[in-house]
């Protein structure tokens, strides 16, 4: 598979079940059986009520639906020895074909991170991908410890084993502890943190407590690339979905891309006084504020009210952009937290262990279980909401349709009855 299919859902094709009005139950019952074409039925309806639903035409009745384009070929060769056949149909244009992400393998593992916030549409790019690497990494940031982190990482090996066996209903999520591991052990490096700041590994960049405005600056910095991928990612889906207005207007298209970059080397040539960047910031963003207003002028319908609400949601999109980059700020916050807990629990121990080692190894180790825990289970809800709330929100502007294959119901078992004796 290519890095560009891994980038998108599964190709669909629209295509038409035919079959001779005599054998249509047969090849029905085949194509159930298969259940990888959405038909116009529910996805559980009868046998009886998707017959009815053919077009008949002499003795030639047809389903038209949807099905993946690599399993065409598959099928047709099942329902042919019953007189079926499988026909590619042109793709309606005002007609959206039903979105499935890749399930196999690796990407299927990863897949549920976009499925949970809604349905990919089929025009979009799949962001899966990049959408994990932007989770762990906020993870990271939020968790870094390389203790814990290996923890994690050993964690990972088991839901990967399925060992113990009651890990086995959490196989799927080994990926996610594993990326999820490996980045707060970077970051533990950075920080120098082995289980608190135990001395065992060397600070690479600073500590978060002796240092938290350069780590805010670092959050900060790391919010707003993540926010310019995912600008650039909504240029790529306007266009896909719906061509130069949408992708020239919208507030996640070029018209709120301008409007960030603008903004963003606007506020770096002033930060860095240069007078260039600023001027060139400044136009980029001048012309994003135009973009949109003409979006949002247009679609209110013009006029007065068309012009007030241009306005105010213009004034709302700015607003939402300041508030999108401090939001990253959490990532700061809750490095902070984590890092404060550890100096805790590790000052504790070291207080303790001259007098009582008992009770300082039985500290450190509770200690460092609840901040596994607790500051695991936040650092996982805070990368969560980050991602959904202000990138997502840049990625997406609809929601997709679903792929519903038809399967066949298995018929109920038929009920033994038992009759009673006079």
């Amino acid at each position: 598979m290519s890095w560009r299919e891994t980038l998108r859902p599964v190709r669909m094709e629209r295509v038409a079940i035919v079959a001779a009005v005599r054998s249509l139950d047969d090849v029905l019952r085949i194509v159930g059986r298969a259940g990888v074409v959405e038909l116009s039925t529910p996805p559980d309806a009868p046998l009886g009520e998707v017959s009815k639903s053919a077009v008949v035409r002499g003795e030639v009745a047809a389903l038209a639906g949807w099905t993946p384009a690599k399993v065409v070929s598959e099928l047709a060769a099942q329902v042919a020895p019953e007189g079926g056949a499988v026909v590619p149909l042109a793709r309606p244009r005002d007609k959206e074909a039903p979105s499935l992400l890749r399930s196999e393998g690796l990407h299927g593992s990863l897949a549920p991170l976009v499925d949970t916030y809604g349905t990919t549409p089929y025009a979009d790019l799949d962001p899966t991908p990049l959408a994990v690497g932007a989770y762990v990494l906020m993870f990271g940031m939020m968790f870094g410890d390389v203790g814990h982190g290996l923890l994690l990482v050993v964690a990972a090996a088991g839901l990967y084993s399925k060992r113990p066996r009651w890990l086995s209903r959490f196989h799927r999520a080994w990926p996610f502890a594993l990326g999820a591991g490996l980045a707060s052990m970077v970051f533990g490096l950075l920080y120098g943190d082995f289980f608190g700041p135990t001395g065992v590994v060397p600070v690479l960049w600073l500590r978060p407590l002796a240092d938290p405005i350069s780590l805010l600056a670092a959050a900060l910095a790391g919010g707003a690339l993540l926010l310019a991928l995912s600008y650039l990612l909504g240029v790529v889906n306007r266009w896909r979905e719906g061509g130069w207005p949408a992708t020239l207007y919208s507030p996640a298209g070029v018209a709120g891309a301008a409007l960030f970059f603008g903004l963003g080397l606007a506020l770096l040539g002033w930060y860095a006084k240069l007078g260039w960047p600023a001027v060139l910031g400044g136009v980029i963003a001048a012309f994003g504020v135009v973009l949109a207003f003409t979006g949002f002028y247009a679609e209110a319908g013009g006029g007065v009210s068309g012009t007030a609400q241009g306005v105010v949601r213009l004034l709302d999109t700015v607003v939402r952009l300041g508030a999108n980059v401090a939001s990253f700020a959490r990532l700061a916050a809750f490095g902070l937290t984590h890092a404060a807990i550890g100096s805790i629990v590790w000052s504790a121990t070291t207080g303790l262990w001259a007098a009582v080692p008992v009770v300082a190894v039985a500290v450190f180790l509770l200690g460092n279980v609840l901040a596994l825990a607790l500051e695991g289970l936040v650092a996982g809800v805070q990368a969560l909401r980050l991602e959904y709330y202000e990138l997502f929100s840049k990625v997406f502007q609809a929601e997709g349709r679903p792929f519903r294959p038809w399967q066949l119901p298995t018929a109920p078992k038929e009920e033994a009855t038992s009759c009673p004796s006079g």
